[in-house]
């Protein structure tokens, strides 16, 4: 090999090295945050009677809602000083937020490492500014036309509602949301079990007092908290 080949072969070598080292730095940083996400930073990140899956499995009560991005709205009202109502654009133009969190299904799944993309809960209520009554939030959802009768919402406190990892997901691994895993828009709230986590969301609710959603009112848990194994009420 002559000496600009070797030297070549070294220039190669350390740039192969600092890129490996890179990538596993970077994945390592992104698994801590699901660990931290997820409430637990030990080996073992499965809650009590959960089982690791593969994908995120498809679960929900009704059809999948048809929704219009241009007839979609999202709204903010209740207790706070500036309510507010975007159009999928304004929404968008949101500062955006990335989170590598798990999920956690009540019925006994648990998906590791979502990598979701959207607004933060913060910053929403950056923007509305809850009064000094505000204790609670309810997340009202689209529902399909031959469910239009149903209120499919689900409501928390707002200090799980303004931790870290909680946002208003529309990307879901790099992929635009799809309508089946809550698309345009849902919720992400990784610490409580994923009913917490609605789906096709248009509206947010500022209380006083909790309101309990739908599955909170039909016998599941309204703390829903996985690492207590909290699942029914």
């Amino acid at each position: 090999m002559g000496e600009m080949n070797r030297r070549k072969f070294v220039t190669y070598g350390a740039w192969a090295a600092i890129v490996a080292a890179l990538g596993f730095v970077s994945g390592y940083i992104l698994t801590r945050r699901a660990q931290e996400a997820s409430g637990y930073s030990g080996r073992d990140r499965l809650p009590p009677d959960q089982a690791e899956v593969d994908s995120l499995q498809v679960l929900h009560f009704g059809a999948v809602p048809d929704i219009k991005l241009d007839e979609w709205a999202f709204e903010v009202y209740g207790e706070v000083e500036k309510p507010l109502k975007l159009t999928w654009n304004q929404f968008a133009e949101l500062p955006r937020e990335m989170n590598v969190s798990d999920f956690h299904c009540v019925t006994g799944w648990t998906k590791l490492d979502n990598r979701w993309e959207g607004v933060s809960f913060r910053e929403i209520a950056r923007l509305v500014k809850p009064t000094a009554r505000a204790k609670y939030a309810t997340i009202e959802c689209y529902t399909h036309r031959l469910f239009a009768n149903v209120a499919y919402t689900t409501s928390l406190p707002l200090v799980d509602l303004l931790r870290d990892a909680v946002l208003f997901a529309y990307r879901l691994d790099g992929q635009p949301l799809t309508p089946s895993h809550g698309g345009p828009l849902r919720l992400v709230v990784p610490h409580k079990y994923a009913y917490k986590s609605a789906k096709w969301v248009k509206a947010v609710k500022f209380t006083e007092k909790q309101e309990l959603g739908f599955w909170e009112s039909s016998g599941y848990s309204n703390t829903a908290d996985p690492w207590t194994n909290d699942r029914y009420g």
